[in-house]
């Protein structure tokens, strides 16, 4: 990257990256001012924040984009202040909210709606029997505590004074406020206004508690319902019945009722939050809030001005206000930061290009700010890609139901299996968000990565990476190294003997590397290059010419130690179980008028050398000519794949998180590169390999490779075969069955058989018993024919799991769900 001028890097071998397109500087850079020393210094890198789903598109060309489907960008310093909080492996995290604690399950909308109207006709048929006098001893209980001269003799005697008229109109308000709330409790009115009205949203709610509220006026004012006369009487006990002489407290007394009639309904209606949403103007709260701005969001740069570099935080504010900068501005100058105050020997250098360019410094050697074109969205500075949506399914645990999946360097470091049949969406709705998602991250300086398809493959336009390998197509700018940029004949031979014999069960790969290691060694002394794919077949198969010419080349050079390896070829040469012949057949797959020109070695030679993936954030895409040439795809595929395992395990700076992502791994994986990929967690390194069946890889190494990698996905439409793998891997899980065995009820008595007809129209069910048995059992978390039926199409059965250990169990995923 170009973060402070002391890293220029040009070329794609393995000590240089292509080289930088940056604005040219103005001819007076603007002094720095050292830092003031900070109270207390820091000691880690700020934590991510990262962007909003959709990013916003900074005012350069450079960084235009055009962004996946979802609500529009609300601006960098809006989105960066959205909470992202930590949660369990593959949640998206941008702007997260828990799902609400799972509520048991209710009763139906029959029997809901059967039991309100049947508490409402019993309080009616109740509250009638008690206006015309039918109910025994009704007034007894008030009785109790009057005086006895305000009643007539007996206990059904009506009241014999004003006093007692006036008594029995308060009681019997309180009896029908005891009896309405009775019935609204015993008939879940409650549960039927949340589910039939407030689930319609606020504005159907406000509209039907003003409806409530009409009819509640109208009952209230022709003294349907006795709430008027109560309350005038107890005010004029309260008062003194002089009150009543004024007008004006009599308006006020009814204006005071009315009021109090509608205040329930409008708490009910929620009307003071619908008002407020309008006179907004939004219809509602934002989706994800972000907090106000102040000196400690991170659109302020906080951990630029803790450590005493308080003009570069304030440009860089400045730029994230004006909207001069993107997500992958902030994710690059974020990581800039954290290994400049690591190091105060590049602060002050990556501080002045900031005064001088903004947002635009510190930039990938390709000066790119952003990908042409995003087909999912990204979380840059948390490193995130969003795959899919977590189906309503009973499989997946109720917490993760609805809620974004992503994938992220912490995932993908344990290495990912894909497996699904053609069109099940592997490489639209994961491959290419996550060659995507790394591409970004290579902008962002944090990230390499190396994407491997057939000619053709939805990997990405070609400027979307930095270097573009088309193997066979003479128009193609670079070239394959079979060696992968090594000068050492060992090294070269087992990666090479890897890639062309590995997949050889009946063929020892240490026997082949020792072969191809005797004649590389010389060769490389004899000429100071290794042998070009023509030259390699030629001494494989043993020719006299070759391997006299090469003789020849190493006693005039005077390399004995050379010349003993080259002998010692010779003299194993058509031996029993010698590897050269299988070697030399493999070779000549890649010795096709095809190819012409292309694996050269000499000074002319053009090679991409995968080495350098380890140590610039480079964006590489190789494309296969999988249709004319499918065995010699598949050979360079596995050599990659080999390649890749060894140079990353083998680098000592391990800042740079290296992925390798196979859009088709058919053939490609040996019991070398299981093992490789058990090691690439270790060294911030991971591979994706997508399969069309796990067949595609010998039926030793499926155990091995299903036990090596972190993350697996299984899409629908794969066998029960399959299945059965991702099945045993997965594991068991212990879960709570319940037995319920009916036994209907015989009714003898009449009254019990109409109380039983009753309850049978009610819930729409016979009268039963049930009998429950509950037991604690080990299941698998998905058995083979789950997988291999009931996956819906565009879905996927994801586990992931994290370089820390930290598991998610399997998951089914809508995927291109946002």
């Amino acid at each position: 990257m170009d973060d402070d001028g002391t890293r220029s890097v040009r070329g794609t071998h393995a000590d240089r990256t292509p080289p930088p397109a940056v604005p040219p500087p103005p001819a007076a850079p603007p002094r720095v001012p050292r830092p003031a020393a900070p109270a207390t210094p820091p000691t880690a890198a700020p934590p991510p924040i990262g962007p909003p789903a959709v990013p916003p598109v900074a005012a350069t060309p450079a960084a235009g984009h055009v962004p996946a489907a979802g609500p529009p960008a609300t601006g960098l310093a809006a989105w960066l202040r959205t909470p992202r909080p930590v949660r369990e492996p593959g949640v998206w995290r941008f702007g997260h909210t828990p799902r609400p604690p799972e509520r048991p399950e209710g009763v139906s909308d029959r029997s809901l709606l059967v039991g309100a109207l049947i508490s409402l006709l019993s309080a009616l048929l109740l509250w009638s029997l008690w206006r015309n006098g039918y109910l025994p001893y009704r007034l007894v209980p008030l009785k109790l505590f009057t005086p006895g001269e305000w009643w007539n003799p007996g206990t059904a005697g009506g009241p014999r004074t004003i006093e007692g008229a006036d008594a029995l109109t308060v009681y019997e308000a309180i009896l029908f406020g005891l009896l309405a709330y009775a019935c609204g409790r015993m008939g879940n009115w409650s549960e039927l206004l949340s589910r039939h009205v407030a689930a319609r949203g606020l504005p159907f709610r406000a509209a039907a508690a003003a409806v409530a509220a009409g009819l509640a006026q109208l009952l209230v004012w022709n003294e349907t319902l006795p709430v008027v006369r109560p309350v005038l009487i107890l005010v004029a006990r309260a008062a003194g019945g002089e009150i009543y002489q004024s007008q004006t407290v009599v308006n006020i007394l009814y204006a005071l009722i009315g009021a109090a009639v509608l205040w329930p309904f409008a708490r009910l209606g929620r009307w003071r939050e619908l008002i407020a949403a309008r006179r907004s103007g939004t219809g509602g709260a934002p989706a994800h809030p972000a907090p106000e701005p102040s000196a400690t969001t991170p659109d302020q740069w906080p951990e630029l001005r803790a450590a005493g570099w308080t003009e570069a935080a304030d440009t860089l504010a400045a730029e994230v206000g004006a909207d001069r900068m993107n997500d992958v501005d902030a994710a690059r100058l974020r990581h800039a930061w954290a290994l400049a105050l690591r190091r105060p020997d590049r602060a002050a250098p990556l501080a002045e290009a900031v005064l001088r360019s903004g947002g635009a410094a510190a930039l990938h050697p390709s000066g790119r700010r952003d990908l042409p074109r995003r087909t999912a969205p990204h979380d840059l500075l948390t490193g995130q890609v969003r795959i899919g949506r977590c189906a309503e399914d009973p499989h997946n645990p109720y917490a993760r139901r609805g809620s974004g999946l992503a994938l992220d360097p912490s995932l993908l470091g344990t290495s990912l299996l894909a497996v699904g049949p053609p069109g099940s969406g592997k490489s639209a709705h994961l491959v290419r968000p996550v060659v995507e998602s790394l591409g970004l991250s290579a902008l962002a300086g944090r990230a390499a990565v190396l994407a491997v398809g057939g000619a053709g493959s939805p990997l990405g336009p070609d400027d979307a990476f930095d270097v573009v390998v088309r193997v066979g197509d003479p128009a193609s700018a670079h070239d394959v190294d079979l060696y992968g940029g090594t000068s050492d004949p060992d090294e070269a031979a087992a990666v090479l003997a890897e890639g062309l014999v590995g997949d050889v069960g009946s063929l020892d790969s240490r026997r082949a590397a020792t072969v191809l290691a005797q004649l590389l060694g010389p060769y490389r002394a004899a000429h100071g290059h290794f042998p070009s794919v023509p030259e390699l077949r030629e001494l494989l198969e043993g020719g006299p010419l070759a391997l006299d010419g090469l003789r020849s080349a190493l006693e005039a050079a005077g390399h004995a130690p050379m010349l003993r390896e080259l002998e010692a070829r010779a003299r194993q040469a058509g031996g029993p179980g010698d590897p050269a012949p299988v070697l030399a057949d493999r070779v000549a797959l890649l010795d096709r008028p095809a190819f012409a020109g292309f694996f050269a070695t000499g000074p002319d030679a053009r090679p991409f050398a995968l080495r350098s993936l380890g140590q610039h954030p480079l964006r590489v895409r190789i494309d296969l000519p999988e249709r004319g040439h499918a065995e010699a795809s598949r050979l360079l595929t596995r050599l990659l794949l080999a390649q890749f395992t060894a140079i990353t395990a083998a680098r000592t700076d391990t800042g740079l998180f290296a992925c390798l992502v196979l859009d088709d791994a058919t053939h490609a994986v040996t019991a070398e590169t299981v093992r490789g990929i058990r090691r690439l967690r270790s060294v911030n390194a991971g591979a994706v390999l997508a399969l069309r069946t796990v067949d595609d890889v010998p039926e030793a190494l499926h155990t091995p490779l299903l036990g090596a990698v972190g993350c697996t996905a299984a899409f629908s439409g794969i066998t029960t075969w399959d299945g059965k793998r991702f099945a045993e891997a997965w594991g068991k899980e212990w879960v709570e069955t319940r037995e319920v065995a009916q036994h209907t009820v015989f009714a003898d008595q009449p009254f019990t058989r109409a109380l039983h007809a009753l309850r049978k129209l009610v819930t729409g069910k016979a009268v039963t018993t049930d009998a429950v048995t509950v037991r604690q059992v080990e299941r698998e978390r998905w058995s083979a024919s789950e997988l291999a039926y009931a996956v819906p199409a565009g879905h996927a059965v994801i586990r992931l799991t994290t370089v820390e250990g930290e598991h998610a169990p399997p998951l089914l995923v809508r995927l291109g769900d946002s």
